[in-house]
């Protein structure tokens, strides 16, 4: 990616709250809970340490704005079960296999635990460093942090607030029943 970046956006109203889409020509770079203006700051921030210089257009037609806002409303309609956008992740090593587990590991409908993730990372004394790296998940919803549970089985930690987890697993779990009666 070169050093100056064009990222386009959108906002989008969800049954969890707003959703605001980051994308360039390349992908998704981050789906974050608010809207772009009570996040342009952290973006701005954001943005300098990963693409050093940026500009921000609204953009809701830009093809991976579009498709996001697509996919996600398909997600909340019950039409969709896995995502096929093109994330660009900006992490460390170990942050990007962390989300690869989520995606890879905990199909809808599910939950696991932080020592479930660390056990399928092979990085069973690592509970905590996978609870960091999901914290920093820049795509909420589209990478499924909020499947992440603690090993009581109780709703812990969430970026977005219990609540839109609870929501969330909600929903998913009405379409795992769905299925199974199907």
């Amino acid at each position: 990616m070169s050093n100056q970046s064009m990222i386009y956006y959108d906002v989008m109203d969800t049954p969890v709250g707003d959703l605001t889409i980051l994308a360039t020509d390349e992908g998704i770079l981050r789906v974050d809970y608010g809207r772009f203006e009570e996040l342009h700051s952290f973006y701005h921030t954001w943005t300098k340490k990963h693409l050093l210089r940026s500009s921000f257009t609204h953009q809701p037609e830009h093809e991976y704005v579009k498709q996001a806002a697509k996919e996600l409303h398909e997600y909340f309609a019950r039409e969709r079960e896995t995502f096929t956008l093109p994330l660009i992740c900006y992490g460390t090593p170990f942050q990007k296999s962390v989300w690869r587990a989520l995606i890879e590991h905990i199909p809808l409908g599910e939950t696991k635990s932080y020592k479930d993730i660390a056990m399928a990372l092979q990085a069973s004394q690592s509970v905590r460093a996978v609870g960091g790296a999901i914290n920093k998940n820049p795509f909420s919803i589209v990478v499924p942090c909020h499947r992440v549970i603690g090993s009581n089985g109780k709703l812990v930690g969430y970026a977005g607030g219990l609540d839109r987890k609870r929501q969330l697993l909600e929903l998913e779990s009405y379409r795992q029943r769905m299925k199974v009666k199907g």
